[in-house]
């Protein structure tokens, strides 16, 4: 299961350095719990049933992480709950003369169900994409038979006029010339 955390800058000229951490509230009940923490380019830590479930799917080789997406492998009724991401993030203007530091949090519910429940709507939206992509397919398909005989058929009176054109042509040069002599 991906977990997508995202919070960008608004300005990219600005220096910055970021620490990620995930944290858990398990369904009926009040407090969260740190499941993971990230920080380039040392620390990658899982805490507790999420030790070797977590794998980091976020910004990469950047200390200012933009994006601290997580992967949730192995996924099980207990997952169900609330996920918070949050960013600290401190910025460094004019080399470290002034420090600021922020924290934005964005927070995830995840559901857990037995077998995959689709929707109406997602059924509905697969039937027309392939109901389009087959009436698409006979229209290009008559589009192209009507433009191959639009062509053959001009071709055909191209080759008529052009043949009239030589005939034309053959018996005016024959009425210009009954006056001139062609040498030896």
């Amino acid at each position: 299961m991906k977990l997508r955390c995202i919070s960008c800058k608004r300005r990219g000229e600005t220096e910055a350095t970021t620490v990620s951490e995930w944290f858990f509230r398990p369904r009926k009940n009040e407090s969260f719990y740190k499941i993971y923490e990230y920080a380039f380019p040392d620390v990658d830590i899982a805490y507790g049933n999420f030790e070797n479930r977590i794998k980091w799917h976020g910004s990469k080789k950047t200390d200012d992480i933009q994006e601290a997406t997580i992967i949730l492998q192995n996924v099980s009724f207990g997952d169900a709950g609330t996920y918070r991401c949050f960013f600290n993030r401190t910025f460094y203007y004019r080399s470290g003369e002034f420090i600021f530091f922020t924290q934005v949090n964005k927070t995830i519910e995840l559901s857990v169900v037995a077998t995959e429940n689709r929707k109406l709507a997602s059924i509905i939206g697969e039937i027309m994409m392939y109901f389009l992509n087959v009436v698409l397919t006979l229209w290009l398909f008559a589009e192209m038979l009507y433009c191959y005989k639009k062509i053959a058929a001009a071709g055909e009176e191209a080759i008529q006029e052009n043949a009239s054109d030589y005939l034309a042509i053959t018996s005016e040069s024959k009425e210009n010339c009954t006056g001139v002599q062609v040498e030896d």
